[in-house]
């Protein structure tokens, strides 16, 4: 088992293909056979897998989960760090922190319409942080 930080770029608030910077990163690093579990090391932040190629999906996804759950709500009790913050955290709840990828000859054995994403939920995030462990 191999563990590695990432630091992802910053970026704008959506949903947004990291696939390429993940095996970028760690294709030499991968086993013929074995698992790469992800986990993102924010509470406004999250990752998953989803299409990876038609770009209309990102923009239907933010527009979806934008009217789930809406910012400036009354009932919300944490807002000091700005209208965007707690619909942050509860969508982080709802899509979750870590995924797990089987490692297949040497490559991340994703389906053919599948990447992984960053779903980042606030509006001037900083640099995000991945741990990824590999297990062979």
């Amino acid at each position: 088992m191999k563990q590695f930080k990432i630091t992802l770029p910053k970026f704008s608030r959506g949903y947004h293909i990291i696939t390429d910077i993940i095996e970028n990163e760690l294709r030499d690093e991968f086993p013929q056979t074995g698992i790469l579990h992800l986990f993102i090391q924010h509470t406004s932040a999250s990752i998953m897998i989803n299409e990876n190629y038609d770009p209309s999906v990102r923009v239907d996804l933010e527009l979806a989960f934008n009217d789930i759950v809406k910012e400036d709500q009354p009932y919300y009790t944490h807002t000091i760090e700005g209208s965007d913050d707690m619909p942050a955290h509860i969508k982080a709840a709802m899509i979750g922190t870590d995924i797990s990828i089987p490692i297949t000859n040497g490559k991340l054995n994703l389906g053919q319409w599948q990447g992984v994403y960053i779903c980042e939920f606030r509006n001037n995030a900083s640099n995000r942080k991945l741990i990824a462990t590999i297990i062979d």
